[in-house]
C-alpha cells in the first residue's frame, strides 16, 4: 500500500545530510514551510546549498536557517528587501555565497531539470555581469544566454491538502515555486495542513501528481504563513 504520510516534521527531514542542495519553496512568506524549516535547523544539517525565491524574512522561516549558519550559498532573484538584514549581514561580512538569478530564469530553470531539459537559451541576462562566462547565441536576431537546470537532493515545500498518495493542491499564490520545485528534486518533503482520504480531492484541482512528492506531513493549526496577499506583495 502507497502510503507517503510521515509522522512528524522532525522524521521528515531527519535524513537530509550535509552539503545537501535543498530547493525551499515559497514567495515572501506565502507557500513558505516554516515548520519544515524549523526541523532542518533542530537537526543541524550544514553546509547546505539553498534554492529559493527569497533570502528571507525577518528572523524566521529561511531567515532562521541563515542566522543558525547552516546555509554555504543562497541561489535566487530576491535576496535583499526591507527585511532581509539577516541575509545582508551575512553577505556583507563575505561568511555566505549568492548566485543571483533572474526570476523567470530561475522559475525556468528549475522546471527544466523538472522536464528533463538539458539547456536552454534566454535575452534574460544578455549584455549584464550575470552573462560573464556564459555561453550566447544569436538566434534570428536576438542575443541569447545558455542557463542550465537546477536540481536539488530536497525539496521542503507547502501545500494545502494531500493524500496519502502525495497527490497535492495549493491555495492560491501560496503554489508559487512549490509545483516545480516539487519535479527537481531527488526528494520532495510537503507540509500541509491537512491529509485527506483518497478520493478526497478533486482531480481537477490536484497540481503536483504524487509522483513527485516522497513525504507527507500534517502540520494543521501550526502554520505561521501570513496569508496570501501579504506574500504576494513581499
Amino acid at each position: 500500500m502507497i502510503n507517503k504520510c510521515i509522522a512528524t516534521i522532525e522524521e521528515a527531514v531527519a535524513d537530509i545530510r550535509d552539503g545537501s542542495t535543498v530547493m525551499i519553496g515559497g514567495f515572501g512568506t506565502a507557500g513558505m514551510p516554516f515548520e519544515l524549516i524549523d526541523a532542518l535547523i533542530s537537526h543541524g544539517a550544514s553546509d547546505l546549498t539553498v534554492i529559493s525565491n527569497n533570502a528571507g524574512n525577518g528572523d524566521t522561516g529561511l531567515a532562521a536557517l541563515l542566522k543558525a549558519g547552516f546555509v554555504r550559498k543562497m541561489i535566487c532573484s530576491f535576496p535583499r528587501q526591507v527585511d532581509s538584514y539577516v541575509f545582508d549581514e551575512l553577505y556583507r561580512s563575505g561568511r555566505i555565497e549568492l548566485e543571483l538569478v533572474p526570476q523567470g530564469n530561475l522559475a525556468e530553470r528549475i522546471r527544466a531539470a523538472g522536464a528533463g531539459i538539458g539547456a536552454f537559451f534566454t535575452p534574460t541576462g544578455f549584455g549584464t555581469i550575470l552573462a560573464e562566462g556564459k555561453e550566447t547565441r544569436n538566434i534570428s536576431g536576438r542575443d541569447y544566454v545558455l542557463e542550465y537546470p537546477i536540481y536539488a537532493d530536497v525539496a521542503l515545500i507547502k501545500a494545502r491538502a494531500a493524500d496519502r498518495w502525495g497527490n497535492l493542491v495549493y491555495h492560491e499564490t501560496a503554489r508559487n515555486f512549490g509545483p516545480i520545485m516539487a519535479t527537481a528534486a531527488h526528494c520532495t518533503i510537503v507540509q500541509v495542513d491537512k491529509i485527506v482520504e483518497l478520493g478526497g480531492l478533486d482531480p481537477e484541482s490536484i497540481v503536483t501528481p504524487g509522483i513527485f512528492v516522497q513525504r507527507v506531513v500534517e502540520v494543521q493549526g501550526r502554520s505561521r504563513e501570513f496569508g496570501h496577499a501579504a506574500g504576494a506583495s513581499a
